[in-house]
């Protein structure tokens, strides 16, 4: 019986890392076992449970309606076993092993760094692999434990932890405002030379949010096109043109005087900034406590936004 148990629990375990990883040679890898055993398995379990669980092709791979419902709890149940088991050994271990993360480039360099090098510090054991690219990647066929987000979640597979709301702000060098009339609502911004950021639609049409609720964006010339955050701050600081960025980004600009912010009671695109880590996946002890740090370090109100509460900063015009 002992042995029987067994079986059908390896046979869960190759079911869910089969859908996971979207092919058989993909789960064999990560199981460590050969394509047969893959297939063996897959058979053993829906000759057991007479259905079919999924549907197969030479090029594709598909969930049945009775495959989607029996993934869902298989998910549950090696969680919770994961998670037992992953708590009794967390009992007399301390934290250890390498943590596996993907972040992007501009918030990365500048505040996640700073952060990870404090929880290293606090944990000598947890060896850490960061990658930083605005580019966003797949956290189970890429080996990620995490990854920061900023923006909508479209990943339905994924768990999320909100960090934080992002505040975008419009701002140039005061220069540039002695060249071009200060805009006194969002249609003033309409045609100005943008410093657009390239990893989204549309870069040069800016969405926004009035005081009154009302919703308008307004378009304004590319000048600049950039896939970079802090190559977009650094042409603004140098007058090129007006930008739109989030404050993480051209906070320190902002209190060097080096760029001067308008507009500042409107809602400029709108985002949030999550920790994800895959669904199917159990959260290890380590992942777990990053992720209370990272919360602690910048929830509720992140400490580059100081500004914001600063009346002077956000009413004068630039002299």
């Amino acid at each position: 019986m002992f042995q029987k148990n067994m079986s059908e629990l390896e046979e869960l375990r190759t079911f869910v890392q089969l859908v996971d990883s979207g092919s058989a040679t993909r789960a064999a890898e990560v199981r460590g076992v050969a394509v047969s055993g893959i297939s063996r398995h897959m058979k053993n379990l829906e000759a057991r449970l007479g259905v079919v669980l999924l549907q197969r092709s030479t090029r594709s791979m598909h969930l049945t309606h009775e495959g989607q419902h029996y993934y869902d709890r298989c998910v549950g149940i090696l969680s919770e076993l994961e998670a037992a088991e992953a708590d009794i050994t967390a009992q007399s271990k301390s934290l250890r092993g390498v943590l596996r993360i993907a972040a992007p480039l501009s918030f990365g360099i500048s505040h996640l760094s700073p952060a990870l090098c404090a929880f290293m510090l606090k944990h000598p054991e947890i060896n850490v692999e960061l990658d930083l690219s605005d580019k966003r990647v797949d956290l189970i066929e890429d080996g990620f434990d995490l990854a920061i987000r900023i923006g909508e979640l479209d990943d339905s597979s994924m768990k999320a932890r909100k960090l934080f709301d992002v505040q975008y702000v419009v701002c140039a060098a005061p220069e540039f405002f002695q060249k071009h009339a200060y805009p006194d609502k969002p249609e003033d911004l309409q045609g100005l030379p943008g410093l657009c950021y390239g990893n989204i639609p549309n870069s040069s049409v800016w969405k926004y949010v009035a005081p009154n609720g009302r919703a308008g964006k307004v378009s304004v010339t590319k000048r600049l096109v950039s896939t970079n955050g802090d190559s977009l701050r650094e042409a603004a600081v140098s007058g090129l043109g007006i930008v739109c960025e989030p404050s993480f980004i051209v906070h320190s600009a902002i209190e060097e005087k080096l760029l001067h912010p308008v507009l500042t009671d409107y809602r400029w695109f709108g985002a949030s900034v999550y920790v994800i880590y895959p669904g199917s996946r159990f959260l290890s002890l380590k992942s777990r406590r990053f992720i209370d740090f990272l919360v602690d370090r910048f929830t509720p109100h992140p400490y580059w936004e100081s500004w914001l509460s600063d009346g002077d900063k956000k009413s004068h015009r630039p002299d």
